[in-house]
């Protein structure tokens, strides 16, 4: 890789402003420059025991920044994970808001063309040499050309400099982009010395490919022990450099966080009900919450449930259509596959009435478009009027309700109008082009319960003479056709922060529609919505970004690149009673199991408990009749 610059007399003098140890997008933070801890923590919080997750598919790697390789659990694609710190963290309980770690403070000039950290002189990594500017900057330098998700991140970003001892400064292209000092604490530290040395044998490292050797890092905890591709265990750093720092004093509680993986949902819920696998679960079925949760340890008092609050708003779920393929190219099309969408009726039949439809990008939140674009958002897309659909300015954005009589009637003919418009047409019961060509729709899974929610939409699709098939591979599988965008529809969750920035580009950019492995899985090329990212990420204040997103919301909504789905209103937890918890979790992000503690272990795999294991699991798919 190439190596990061020394200090230099000749650099170009820090950037101007304050030094602060917290950044603030929305409103500066309640808590002051070194802080002690949060105030929904324990800071006094027991250290031991051993934290149990369940994970599906398998691992091959310890080196989540490469395109190639299956990162194991606890290790990040983008951010630390439980391995890596960096340079700030983002606040768990106010939107917006970044806290020293790494860095022990930053500041930018007003016209915010830089960013200058100055790294905290007690940094450590796990083998215990200081983290430095010049590993700050070599860091920048590797991930950026490793993974397009960085590399899109970071794009505004033209020289990363050491400019003083413990000093380095981003410059960036552009200036009055408020969210990129935040957005540059989030880059991970990684160990220059470690990637650049040799392993055991002598061979030299190479950061550039998958690797099971156990990597140095800076952050709680550092592998222990992994058996491949089916476990891997983490072990706390009892001496780990930043335990006392605000961000992090009454967290990271246990000994040992153990992961498992199993081949699908279905296998890891068995697990679940047994106990000793998985001890707390972020229940995301509704069949399982309304009527799984009757097994012995639940009825016992081992297990709780409870429903939980947050503030964070609803990602958008739904079914990508990847327009990299000619037969999603037309909108009209794609439109035509979005009404087909019987959410009313799968609701009713599979999800027990318990979820909500999801109608925007930024679902539950002061970002999410309505009505008709006025003001700001309406000077925002005029200019763009003959790149956008004429329905972004007559027609409010509505989902077709099939509660209402006849609406599946309706809503199926107008299905087909829009399919017959963009070109297809009867031929016997199949839809086929100009040429003759069936229109097929495959849709690729990594687990075969996904076949639950696939089968009613498939089914109707079929309805119109689309032949709509379910292919279930391996997550490996998965993950590697997903990256390279092999697939013609998949399920894909677009998460959002209360503050949009520079993460737009690699979801919705022309540019990221090429790159393999970044999360524009829809395939987006259109320059309406490379212009309204642009707005986004330059907006001067609140105000300007609420509109802005609006305007990139509704343009994403009117081009039908995904079949929303739906959202669940609440976080459903349950977990084994073997933990303490604050008395309130973090307001923002609703529940932080990292502030938990284990206050002792309950009985688990008792005859009862593997005898309710093998009980069915209410959101497997239901067996074909013979």
């Amino acid at each position: 890789m190439a190596e990061g610059p020394a200090p230099s007399p000749a650099a170009t003098a820090p950037a101007a402003g304050e030094w602060h140890a917290s950044n603030g997008l929305i409103r500066p933070s309640r808590y002051p420059d070194g802080f002690s801890h949060y105030d929904y923590v324990n800071p006094d919080a027991p250290k031991g025991g051993t934290l149990r997750y369940s994970t599906p598919g398998t691992f091959d790697s310890f080196n989540p920044f490469p395109v190639r390789g299956t990162p194991a659990a606890g290790f990040a694609a983008f951010g630390g994970g439980i391995a890596y710190d960096t340079l700030l963290e983002q606040s768990t309980d106010e939107p917006g808001v970044a806290h020293a770690l790494v860095a022990e403070a930053l500041r930018y000039p007003a016209d915010i063309s830089s960013v200058t950290f100055r790294i905290d002189p007690k940094a450590r990594f796990q083998d215990g040499l200081p983290i430095t500017a010049e590993d700050v900057v070599w860091s920048f330098q590797t991930v950026t050309q490793l993974s397009p998700l960085y590399a899109n991140y970071y794009r505004s970003v033209t020289a990363a400099e050491v400019t003083g001892d413990r000093e380095v400064t981003f410059r960036f292209d552009q200036t009055g982009n408020r969210e990129l000092p935040n957005i540059m604490g989030d880059l991970v530290v990684l160990p220059r010395h470690f990637w650049e040395g040799t392993d055991a044998s002598g061979k030299k490292r190479d950061i550039t490919q998958p690797t099971l050797e156990i990597p140095v890092g800076s952050g709680p905890y550092r592998v222990k022990s992994f058996q491949p591709g089916s476990v891997v265990e983490w072990e706390r750093l009892p001496d780990y450099w930043a335990a006392d720092k605000g961000p992090r004093k009454g967290r990271y509680n246990y000994d040992t966080i153990r992961y498992t993986y199993f081949r699908d949902q279905s296998a890891s819920w068995e697990g679940y009900k047994r106990g000793g696998y998985q001890d707390y679960r972020l229940e995301n079925s509704a069949g399982r919450w309304a009527t799984g949760y009757v097994f012995p340890a639940v009825t016992d008092g081992r297990v709780k449930k409870g429903a939980f609050a947050s503030e964070t708003g609803e990602p958008m779920q739904g079914f990508v259509l990847n327009t990299r393929r000619e037969k999603f190219a037309d909108p009209r099309t794609r439109q035509a596959i979005t009404l087909a969408y019987n959410f009313e009726e799968m609701n009713r039949s599979l999800f027990y009435g318990l979820y909500r439809r999801t109608t925007s990008y930024f679902q539950g939140t002061e970002l999410a478009s309505s009505g008709l674009p006025q003001g700001a958002e309406l000077a925002l897309l005029e200019p763009l009027r003959d790149k956008l659909p004429p329905e972004v300015f007559t027609t409010p954005y509505a989902l077709p309700d099939y509660s209402k009589p006849n609406a599946e009637r309706e809503t199926l003919r107008r299905s087909f109008e829009l399919l017959t418009a963009a070109g297809w047409r009867r031929q016997g019961s199949s839809l086929v082009d100009a040429q003759g060509k069936p229109f097929t729709i495959e849709f690729l899974a990594a687990d075969p319960s996904a076949s639950r929610v696939i089968d009613p939409f498939a089914n109707q699709l079929r309805r119109l003479g689309i032949l709509a098939t379910t292919r279930v591979v391996d997550a490996s599988q998965y993950q590697a056709l997903v990256n390279n965008f092999e697939f013609d529809v998949i399920t894909d969750l677009f998460a959002q922060s209360l503050s949009p920035g520079n993460e737009q580009r690699d979801f919705w950019s022309s540019r990221a529609a090429s790159q393999p492995g970044s999360r524009n899985t829809p395939g987006i090329r259109n320059e309406a919505v490379d212009a309204l990212i642009d707005k986004v990420i330059f907006a001067p204040d609140r105000e300007s970004l609420v509109a802005a997103t609006h305007a990139l919301d509704r343009t994403l909504l009117w081009n039908w690149y995904v079949v929303p789905q739906y959202h669940n209103p609440e976080i459903w937890l349950s977990w084994w009673d073997k933990f303490g918890m604050p008395e309130k979790g973090p307001a923002y992000q609703g529940i932080d199991p990292y502030s938990w503690w284990v206050k002792g272990e309950v009985a688990v795999n008792t005859p009862a408990d593997a005898a309710a294991a093998s009980e069915p699991d209410p959101a497997a798919p239901k067996a074909p009749r013979p």
